[in-house]
């Protein structure tokens, strides 16, 4: 099998070679080094206090910034930041971006010897594998690379703003492609993994090198209640969402919480959007009450681009440009992208609308963060990561992880009778139909770089079977003039039919929101018409971040097997036919519920979670729908059939150690007796830590990797609470025939709590269900 393999896939190493002569020629192998302040040879360094390494960085940082003049001072309050040459500070740039691989745009420069990066599938379909550990990889792998770039002269800083750890809430949001789905649970564990492997950490934490030092600064953003666009007029700009107390706790502050608290992010973005009539970039409470105070966040606070200027402009929050900017340094913003701040602070300071002290705390922040970096600690070739280098970026190791994260990621949805895998020796001819076949920049999605390689799908699978026949059926995904009839004669000639159609960035981006959720234009016309002539059913491939509603496709006998491919990135192609051809197998579960189209009657701007059934407000996410989904959350079929065992729980019963607070006015006596969890004693939390052992057997002959979902379930909730919720989860990789036996860590303060009306964290008594699979098991909190 493994011979074969190498020889099906001798035509893409063959184009990608072919492509490797024709890129321009390498620059210098050793270019001088970046930008630095603190050089050794400058008499001026000695004489610098910031510039001692061996003193702390805070007082490093207060002696840099008790230097600056005013104009200077304000001249680094945005993305773009000058240089002090009389203090020997080089320029810098704030802004990049490192999603899912280093992007070509603001501080990154693809113009010498590092000429692309690997391009890792769009996160939507990365955190379809459930895995902690590949998350951590992955960000391990970029985070090498933009120091490289970095090291080679290509990367005007070392702050990128990612992840983007917003909870998508709404189907049609152009932008959920980005985040790795709908919970709060997942959010948080792809924050965590994502920032200590980027910035250089351990994948448990702690391991950072002395004083701090980061490989490079990841942000999480956007800071909170982000997830529209621009949905019929409304957009991102001026929308004002008016959350609850209980949604922010439960839903969308959990991931920044853990962000911070645990990923030891070093920046945050706020958003464009008001929370509750208050523009996110002028929040006290939410920038320097919730962050700095409750969660202890050290980083820098960074606006999203011109958030500043349309408080003023567009909001109308403020009556003068210097409001805006007095409002957003008051509440603990640090850095503007953009350059409002840098024309209207010095009017605000001679207004005495800010003063210099709160211009002080800003740059304070910022310049901690770039010297935990290592730029003020001379030449960086010869500080901590001075020695990655170009070998490292598209390396073979990082493009064998892009090719297991988009295998891992890839969920099969339909597989009647089947019908997948094909077998290549009874494949004597393919027909391949659909405009995303013959693309490969958009199998990237957004916010990506070059990538190391760029093989389309369709080149994939010619690669294993040689009769394949194309037929884009459409000219594009809009799909508004279908050659049904040219993809029919294609169809009918074939031994098997492979269908790749979706949407793509014309579809769904930034800026731009769906308003439905069906497949465009006359796509389903030319799926079905083309199912309907083939010889046998066909395959059906979709690609998208956001779902799409397939119920005819799932109930067409004519389609025997459905795929979700994402935008799996430069390793997609590959990935998918190996997939197809039955070399890996499937294992990837949905990280959002799939709604269907009458779902667009919900108000897109209605943020509210859970629903109200007087009104036939139906709620969101799996945690609180109440209406029919086409495919539900963490559904995810595989080439092999999985059971599941309870083993043991090590704690079936707690007791709450005090007496609970009084119930609410108006509380029924059959209401149950809760107690806040921060009543609760951290050494209580720390002793209720119990395991729940899960055996998982494969039925099949096939090899596996299997994400294991654990859910908490109340026997009676509350009003309000989830119907049910993931507390953990782990991805194992099981033998065909053979068991494995999970140990999934829970703790009842943690995982077994609520959010009340007023945001407040409460552990009710009462029983509840662990799940995974259709197995439960029962454990009781007792007052």
């Amino acid at each position: 099998m493994r011979q074969h393999r190498v020889q099906s896939l001798s035509l893409l190493i063959v184009l990608i070679s072919l492509a490797a002569l024709l890129s321009p020629p390498a620059a210098s192998a050793e270019p001088p080094p970046p930008p630095f302040s603190c050089d050794s040879s400058s008499p001026s360094t000695q004489s610098f206090p910031f510039c001692n390494a061996s003193l702390p960085i805070s007082k490093r940082a207060q002696d840099l910034v008790s230097r600056l003049t005013l104009d200077e001072k304000i001249s680094q309050l945005v993305n773009s930041a000058p240089a002090i040459h009389r203090l020997g500070v080089p320029a810098y740039e704030w802004w990049s971006e490192a999603l899912h691989g280093i992007r070509d745009r603001h501080g990154i420069r693809f113009n010498g010897t590092i000429r692309s990066a690997t391009s890792f599938p769009q996160v939507i379909l990365t955190a379809a594998s459930f895995d902690v550990d590949l998350w951590y990889r992955i960000a391990q792998a970029i985070g090498t690379e933009t120091r490289a770039m970095y090291n080679w002269g290509q990367a005007m800083g070392m702050t990128f703003w990612a992840p983007n750890i917003n909870i998508f809430r709404d189907p049609r949001w152009g932008r959920g492609q980005e985040t790795p789905g709908e919970d709060p649970v997942v959010g948080g564990e792809y924050a965590v993994s994502y920032v200590r492997g980027f910035q250089g950490d351990a994948v448990q934490g702690g391991g950072k090198q002395p004083r701090g030092i980061l490989q490079s600064s990841a942000c999480c953003k956007h800071f909170t209640a982000y997830d529209l666009d621009n949905w019929k007029g409304v957009d991102r700009y001026i929308f004002n969402a008016r959350v609850t107390a209980q949604d922010l706790a439960d839903t969308f502050q959990p991931p920044f919480q853990r962000c911070i608290q645990d990923g030891k992010a070093s920046g945050i973005m706020c958003a464009y959007n008001q929370v509750n009539g208050i523009p996110s970039c002028a929040d006290y409470n939410l920038l320097t009450d919730t962050v700095r105070r409750q969660w202890s966040f050290d980083g820098y606070i960074v606006s999203d681009c011109d958030a500043v200027s349309i408080i003023y402009e567009k909001q109308k929050y403020t009556k003068t440009p210097e409001d805006a900017v007095a409002d957003v340094l008051k509440a603990g913003m640090d850095v503007n992208c953009g350059d409002y701040l840098q024309k209207h602070t010095k009017s605000a300071v001679k207004q005495k609308k800010v003063s210099v002290s709160e211009i002080d705390k800003a740059l304070y922040n910022l310049f901690l963060v770039r010297m935990r970096l290592g730029l003020f600690n001379g030449d960086p070739k010869n500080q901590p990561f001075g020695n990655i280098g170009p070998d490292q970026v598209c390396s073979q190791k990082h493009q064998d992880l892009a090719l297991e994260a988009a295998r891992s990621g890839i969920v099969l949805l339909k597989n009647k009778e089947k019908r997948l895998p094909i077998q290549r020796s009874k494949c004597m001819s393919l027909a391949v139909i659909g405009p995303n076949a013959k693309n490969a920049t958009m199998l990237l999605g957004n916010y990506a770089g070059p990538p190391c390689k760029s093989v389309t799908l369709l080149q994939a699978l010619q690669s294993y079977v040689k009769d394949t026949r194309y037929q884009a059926g459409c000219d594009d995904v809009a799909c508004s003039s279908p050659s049904i009839a040219q993809a029919v004669e294609v169809a009918k000639a074939a031994d098997h039919v492979v269908l790749i159609m979706g949407l793509d960035q014309t579809q769904e981006r930034e800026k731009f929101d769906r308003v439905n959720l069906v497949l465009p234009g006359r796509q389903r016309e030319l799926i079905t018409t083309v199912a309907q002539a083939a010889k046998k059913p066909v395959i059906l491939v979709i690609l998208c971040g956001g779902p799409v509603d397939i119920r005819f496709a799932k109930d067409d006998q004519n389609i025997g097997s459905i795929l979700w491919a994402g935008y799996p990135g430069e390793a997609g192609g590959v990935a998918l036919s190996e997939i197809i051809f039955g070399e890996h197998n499937p294992g990837g579960r949905l990280p959002v519920t799939w709604y269907p189209q009458e779902f667009t009657r919900v108000p897109m701007t209605d943020m509210r979670m859970r629903p109200e059934p007087s009104t036939g407000y139906p709620g969101r996410t799996y945690r609180f729908y109440q209406g029919q989904s086409v495919f539900k959350y963490g559904y995810g079929l595989s080439y092999t059939e999985y059971s599941y065992k309870f083993i043991s729980v090590t704690k079936e019963l707690f007791y709450l150690n005090r007496s609970p607070r009084s119930q609410p006015d108006g509380a029924s006596d059959a209401s149950p007796r809760y107690i806040p969890v921060s009543d609760l004693e951290a050494e209580f939390c720390k002793k209720s830590n119990f395991v729940a052992t899960v055996e998982v057997k494969n039925h099949g002959d096939m090899v596996g990797k299997h994400p294991v979902l654990l859910f908490v379930r109340h026997a009676k909730p509350s009003s309000g609470s989830p119907m049910k919720q993931l507390v953990v989860f782990q991805s194992v990789e099981v033998k065909g025939g053979n068991t494995v036996e999970v140990q999934l860590a829970l703790n009842p303060c943690d995982h077994l709590s609520r959010a009340d009306d007023n945001g407040v964290m409460i552990l009710e008594e009462g029983r509840r269900f662990l799940e995974v699979g259709d197995q439960e098991y029962p454990i009781n909190v007792m007052a």
